[in-house]
């Protein structure tokens, strides 16, 4: 038995950092909003993703005044040297371009702050919401249906609908055939992918190694990704617990001070991608609902609060001043946004993956990347001498 229909501004799809992001900036605004979950709060808060937020990241959400969400979730890049390890060979990043602001932040603890925050502010935030449909979104008047965890089924007329439900979701299936282009580029090789229960000191280090990439990113006080470069074609039943921690002191060049348990493996081939237009009609994607980008960038989260940021910017000056100049431009704002972004971890991406497992492109590729390698390192000299 469905609800009475309910009204509102702005139907935001899924509650992960781009819809928590948007939604408090508009409840900010004062602009009506609704979150729609599909997952319960528990996953929500408690599901691993990405773990860094760069200096316009967190710039962004201080224009906002929500920048308390970003605080003490982890280590500011720019207070520690963050090692790469060349053939076993510890280097550091020349830091004159580094951004200070810029955190390790694992997403979890950022989607958890902002729900605390949106609820706090009096935001109508949804938790399995299930069966969400949309209809009407090319015209002034779209409508979302779901089904909550009674089983009844609410309906809500809106005047916009923001699909920010990751790349997987069922807001970009409702643009029609034929209207959106995907443009995709495939690296070639993947991510073996790893959770373990094992610290990271400091939060991030990376290694260069003619066995491939290695890294080990903080994701809170007591556990750790790692990432091991694999082949696209790799699967996880090959890779023993006994295999990674070889293969990962392998590349380092050091045995680990720790071999933790292992909670989760996966492997993530590297590939960028990139939906155009980001608007149809009255829905607008945000964040992995229209593009993904390299993991090597670490700019997922970042993309998403830029998306965010100009998306609600162009609805408050819509609905205060009936001015529909910005949300007209949404998509090619974040379109260029998200093109240079997507330059940068192309060349970010091959240059740390290509320089090391000749393999991955020949010799003649290595020997170009482990040039591009040096632009990014200090001179050994310089660097300081201090353990991982």
């Amino acid at each position: 038995m469905a609800h009475e229909n309910e009204r509102t501004t702005v139907v935001v799809v899924g509650g992960g950092v781009a819809g928590l992001a948007l939604g408090t900036f508009l409840l900010r605004s004062g602009i009506p909003c609704t979150i729609l979950e599909k997952r319960g709060r528990d996953h929500v808060e408690n599901r691993q993703r990405a773990g860094a937020l760069d200096g316009e990241g967190v710039r962004l959400l201080r224009k906002w005044d929500v920048d308390v969400v970003a605080e003490d979730v982890g280590d500011e890049v720019g207070d520690q040297e963050m090692p790469l390890l060349v053939d076993g060979e510890k280097r550091f990043w020349r830091m004159d371009d580094q951004d200070g602001e810029s955190v390790f932040c694992p997403q979890q603890v950022l989607v958890r702050n902002l729900i605390e925050v949106f609820l706090r502010d009096g935001g109508d935030l949804r938790f399995e919401a299930e069966d969400i449909t949309l209809s009407g979104v090319d015209t002034e008047h779209p409508v979302v249906r779901y089904r909550d965890s009674s089983g009844a089924t609410t309906v809500i007329d809106c005047d916009f609908v923001a699909g920010c439900d990751g790349h997987r979701g069922i807001s970009r299936a409702a643009i029609p055939e034929g209207v959106l282009r995907c443009d995709t580029h495939e690296f070639g090789y993947a991510w073996l992918t790893i959770l373990a229960e094992v610290p990271a000191d400091p939060p991030a280090v990376m290694a260069v190694h003619d066995r491939g990439f290695a890294a080990q990113i903080t994701r809170g006080p007591n556990a750790s990704r790692f990432y091991l470069q694999c082949s696209a074609t790799d699967h996880v039943d090959r890779w023993s617990d006994e295999r990674i921690w070889a293969e990962v002191e392998a590349r380092f060049g050091a045995s680990l001070p720790v071999r933790g348990p292992i909670v989760s493996k996966q492997v993530v081939p590297l590939r960028g991608v990139v939906f155009s237009p980001m608007s149809h009609g009255a829905l607008h994607l945000v964040g992995d609902a229209a593009h993904l980008i390299s993991p090597m960038s670490a700019e997922g989260m970042s993309l998403a609060l830029h998306d965010a940021d100009t998306l609600a910017r162009a609805l408050v000056k819509h609905v205060e001043e009936g001015d529909d100049s910005l949300l007209k431009a949404y998509s090619d704002t974040c379109l260029d946004h998200t093109w240079d972004r997507q330059a940068a971890a192309v060349w970010m991406t091959e240059t740390m993956h290509e320089s090391g497992d000749a393999s991955a492109a020949g010799e003649f590729r290595r020997r170009i990347a482990r040039v591009n390698l040096e632009t990014l390192l200090r001179p050994r000299e310089t660097a300081p001498d201090r353990s991982v």
